[in-house]
């Protein structure tokens, strides 16, 4: 396998579904419509085996959308991810799948279960907007019970250090975690796509050309990335095995 723009992979992502429970105007990926579907369990768990078997992965993370709309799916990934001895497995979820408070417990402890070691709780104004803090905290509530590594993960406007309305909102509801004793993360800071640009324009500099965080260099992959519907890479492990996907990889 020809490792010339990959030598340096060390991570693998699942972007388990766009579905979500939120509608947030800060979202980067938009409004979210007919967004169902997963990513296949199968082919999931059968990539991340041939991955490891072939590059010393140290970190694997699923998300959305809003994965734990699809328990079973993340359960399954990250019990892969387990077996196969990647130490930092970490989920990012807004927290609100259920208002069951039978089923948020279950689906903690099936977390834990499973193996993950490090969830990333999206809480903020934006997040608020559409989604009831009640269940989120329970959810909080409930992987502090299970054992979970769990921060609060909050999406920051400007900066973190910035006093418009949308980050002093954001203060006030991470107070309401304070009984919980979770720490908070470094969260983000928004940057201008999708939702942002629609709804929060007038806080971006128009003159100021903004890059996404998340995007990599294609000539240096770090991370082995999965979209919902199996695209990853310049190939679809729907169609292709991802070994021969990663082998015949060109940026």
């Amino acid at each position: 396998m020809s490792l010339e723009y990959l030598k340096n992979v060390n991570r693998i992502e699942f972007t388990v579904t766009m579905a979500c429970t939120g509608k947030c105007k800060h979202c980067s990926e938009g409004d979210h419509i007919n967004c169902a579907g997963h990513i296949d369990e199968k082919i999931a768990v059968e990539a991340i085996r041939k991955i490891c078997d072939s590059f010393r992965i140290e970190s694997l993370m699923t998300f959305g959308g809003e994965p734990l709309l699809y328990p079973d799916v993340v359960y399954a990934i990250h019990q892969t991810a387990k077996e196969m001895e990647i130490p930092r497995r970490q989920l990012i979820t807004n927290g609100f799948f259920s208002k069951s408070t039978e089923t948020i417990g279950q689906v903690a402890r099936e977390l834990s279960s499973s193996g993950v070691n490090d969830i990333l709780l999206s809480v903020d104004a934006f997040h608020q907007e559409t989604i009831p803090i009640e269940p989120v905290i329970c959810f909080a509530n409930h992987a502090v019970k299970a054992g979970i590594p769990i921060k609060l993960s909050p999406a920051w406007l400007v900066s973190r250090e910035d006093d418009n309305p949308y980050n002093e909102k954001t203060r006030d509801i991470l107070r309401m975690f304070d009984p919980l004793s979770i720490p908070v993360g470094s969260g983000n800071v928004i940057f201008p796509s999708g939702n942002a640009l629609k709804y929060l324009r007038e806080y971006f500099a128009e003159d100021v050309e903004v890059f996404s965080p998340y995007e990599e260099d294609p000539r240096d992959i770090r991370s082995i990335s999965f979209s919902p519907n199996g695209d990853v890479l310049d190939g679809n492990v729907y169609r292709t095995d991802i070994l021969d996907i990663l082998r015949n990889y060109q940026p």
